[in-house]
């Protein structure tokens, strides 16, 4: 009922204006529809990073293999996004623009979290301005600088650094079965094993090996590789 007067006295219609109890209704509307976002898991193994990715192809038509839910970032970190896909690709095209400009002007690879920090300090800046709306994604960033690092980013700009989390659909429930399952002594092949488990498990019927997206980075090698399609079907 307070949400409905609210609507009707027009908080929810900028961003930049705050509801009588403090909250900024645009925003919040944002992280709803990150809830509604295919799903992905980020997984930080004792030999490296892991992104796995449910890409939610639907259309029979569609050649599975040309859509990209996980992107890299630079040679060392990958992200996937959730949500509105199209204001993550965006980001993480200015994530990427960023990574390359860093090592130009510095001469080494940017940190991790050097680059969580600027993106969600984008978007910050559109949760406090006129004219323009929230980014409705989630970004999670996955990548090796002297060790394995996953941060998740949400609309409002804030990030944390995760051993292991999920975002979009079921996210609670497989959030629930990490922490059961999850242990950091797992390799990036177990954890593969119970990321892929996780979604046949959330998804159920609709589950299928071809809509999934994985990626790794080792720790040893620090270069983003794709997982071979083969290989989650298991």
């Amino acid at each position: 009922m307070q949400d409905m007067t609210h609507q009707m006295m027009g908080y929810d219609r900028t961003s930049t204006m705050f509801s009588p109890d403090g909250r900024l209704l645009q925003v919040e509307y944002a992280k709803e529809a990150v809830k509604q976002g295919s799903t992905a898991i980020g997984m930080v193994c004792k030999d490296g990073v892991l992104l796995v990715a449910d890409k939610r192809v639907v259309d029979k038509l569609i050649v599975p293999e040309s859509v990209e839910k996980i992107f890299q970032v630079d040679e060392h970190i990958g992200a996937t996004a959730t949500g509105f896909v199209m204001d993550g690709r965006v980001l993480i095209e200015r994530a990427q623009v960023m990574a390359q400009q860093h090592n130009v002007t510095y001469g080494v690879p940017i940190e991790v979290a050097t680059l969580v920090k600027e993106v969600c300090d984008i978007k910050q800046f559109y949760t406090q301005y006129g004219g323009a709306r929230p980014f409705g994604v989630s970004i999670l960033f996955a990548g090796i600088d002297d060790e394995a690092k996953l941060f998740m980013t949400d609309p409002t700009g804030i990030f944390f650094e995760f051993k292991a989390t999920a975002i979009g659909e079921y996210e609670q429930e497989i959030k629930d079965l990490l922490v059961k399952q999850y242990k950091e002594s797992l390799t990036i092949e177990d954890g593969l094993k119970v990321a892929v488990g996780i979604l046949k498990k959330v998804l159920g019927k609709d589950f299928d090996a071809k809509r999934l997206d994985g990626v790794y980075i080792t720790n040893e090698e620090k270069k983003f590789t794709r997982i071979e399609n083969k290989k989650l079907r298991m």
